[in-house]
């Protein structure tokens, strides 16, 4: 199993936009993250600064394979419509990115 953190700015004027879409996230998209070996999800928002931190544990064993397949569902692809307009992604985050993923560097079971 493998611990991963990610951050990306949320746009001020979409906060509430994105409340409500993760009030209801469609059964197809949890059922999809569920099929590509990601437990444990979470996203928390910090305000003001409208900070988005997303934690997952993934439990496959091919990542790449697996966020491939994640980024070619075509109701995905429609998910990540709504979404993607209210996000803020870091200037600094790497090559491929959307959201920047983040090292760990403390962790205690």
């Amino acid at each position: 199993m493998q611990r991963m953190g990610m951050v990306i700015g949320l746009n001020p004027d979409k906060v509430e936009e994105y409340k409500t879409l993760h009030r209801a996230v469609w059964p197809e998209i949890l059922a999809l993250i569920s099929s590509c070996h990601i437990r444990n999800y979470s996203i928390f928002l910090k305000e003001p600064e409208n900070l988005l931190f997303g934690y997952w544990e993934y439990h496959g064993s091919d990542f790449d394979a697996d966020m491939a397949r994640m980024a070619a569902d075509k109701r995905n692809q429609e998910w990540w419509s709504f979404c993607i307009p209210c996000q803020k992604p870091f200037d600094t985050r790497r090559q491929g990115e959307w959201w920047a993923m983040m090292q760990t560097v403390f962790h205690l079971d």
